[in-house]
């Protein structure tokens, strides 16, 4: 099995970026949808069917997709590397535990999507327009903490790590009010 790792790990990397692209389309199209709350008729009708059909296709053929491949061929990567080098390798990496549970978050965040989408079809507000772009944000905290865990294995200090990712928490959310006062200004 360790011979198609390569492809396994290609594979894999390749739904990732699929799905992080999807998450990031999908969410981003929340906060126009969410926008179109306060358009007038009739454009706020025109505006709202067209962005649940637009979510329900992100969703269904991209993010859904992307998903269930990055989890299929990562549990395969990892099968690959237990069968060639025992259990033993399994229970030493242990940003790897990390990494799946930061996939395993994401899976979660996808979910909470869904049940977003399924509220904005119903014409309920889920969250203000700059909430929603706070929450827009999430999965490049996902990618960053996903992607160092992967980069950097077990050679990474965990403390440094921590205060990275709150610090570019703290930017993207100062950053994100900058923006809300120039665009309401």
């Amino acid at each position: 099995m360790i011979e198609y790792l390569l492809l396994f790990k290609s594979i894999h990397i390749i739904a990732a970026v699929g799905w992080f692209g999807g998450m990031f389309l999908l969410v981003r199209i929340f906060v126009y949808h969410v926008e179109a709350f306060d358009k007038p008729q009739p454009d706020q009708d025109i505006l709202i069917n067209q962005y649940k059909i637009i979510e329900s296709r992100v969703y269904r053929i991209i993010c859904t997709p992307g998903m269930v491949l990055t989890w299929i061929f990562g549990c395969l990567m990892i099968a690959a590397y237990i069968d060639a080098q025992g259990m033993a390798w399994f229970k030493a990496n242990t940003w790897l535990h990390a990494k799946l549970l930061f996939v395993f978050l994401l899976s979660g965040y996808q979910g909470s999507c869904k049940t977003m989408m399924k509220k904005l079809a119903k014409g309920e507000r889920v969250m203000t327009s700059f909430n929603t772009r706070l929450f827009n944000e999430v999965p490049t905290i996902f990618l960053l903490i996903i992607v160092l865990l992967a980069v950097y294995r077990n050679t990474l200090n965990s403390v440094y790590a921590l205060i990275g990712i709150i610090a570019f928490t703290i930017t993207l959310i100062v950053l994100a009010k900058w923006y809300k006062s120039k665009r309401t200004s």
